[in-house]
Parts: structure tokens; sequence; C-alpha cells
């Protein structure tokens, strides 16, 4: 399993970004995809995730009404789209994914991960 995040950035308080988790050696009807983010000094947090077959998703407080994630079976990537990012907001971005199919909010529950993406939320 391979995950490769992208699309971080450094973007004004109020802009947007779209983060891209494009996944190898897996089918994403069949896992579960979350995103993770962790500032420094600050625990490794779920912000959104999308389980397998049923694609049902899941937000944490923070992200919801502003974050929106989704897939792309055909390309195999999973998508999340921050809108009225704050400074709060910045920190390392990840993807992960896990067997069980469902979402949880357990990063360890996860068994693979993508490498990061930065985002930086200036004010």
């Amino acid at each position: 399993v391979q995950l490769q995040a992208s699309g971080g950035g450094l973007v004004q308080a109020g802009g947007s970004l779209r983060l891209s988790c494009a996944a190898s050696g897996i089918t994403l009807d069949d896992y579960a995809i979350g995103w993770f983010r962790q500032a420094p000094g600050n625990e490794r947090e779920e912000v959104s995730c999308i389980s397998g077959s049923a694609g049902n998703t899941l937000y944490a407080a923070s992200a919801k009404g502003r974050f929106t994630i989704s897939r792309d079976n055909a390309k195999n990537t999973v998508y999340l789209q921050m809108n009225s990012l704050q400074p709060g907001d910045t920190a390392v971005y990840y993807c992960a994914a896990d067997d069980a199919n469902f979402c949880t909010v357990v990063a360890g529950n996860f068994g693979s991960w993508g490498q990061g993406t930065q985002v930086t939320v200036s004010s």
C-alpha cells in the first residue's frame, strides 16, 4: 500500500486548498481513507474520513461545514477540499488507509500512511 499526499501550501486566512491522496496497491472500495493533521506540539487528529464501499463520511467538529472529503475511484484518489481556512488549520496533513472499510477516529487503526503535506494559513 502506498499513499501520496499532495496539494498543501501557503494560503491566507479565508482561502481554500484541495489536498489529494493518490493510492496505489489498494482499491478504494475496500478501504477507509482518513485525513489527519498534526501541528507542532499537538497530537495527530483526524479531520475527515470516507469509508470504502458505502462511501460514508465523517468530519471532525472543526472541519464540518468547511471541509469536504470525496474520492474518484477511477483515479484511485481521495480529496479533501478545505474552504474558509484559518490559522488554526496550519499543520502537516496526512492521509491514511484502514482495511476495516469503515471510518473510525483512532489513528492507530490506520495501518498505512502517506508522507504528509504542509498546510500553512497566514492571518
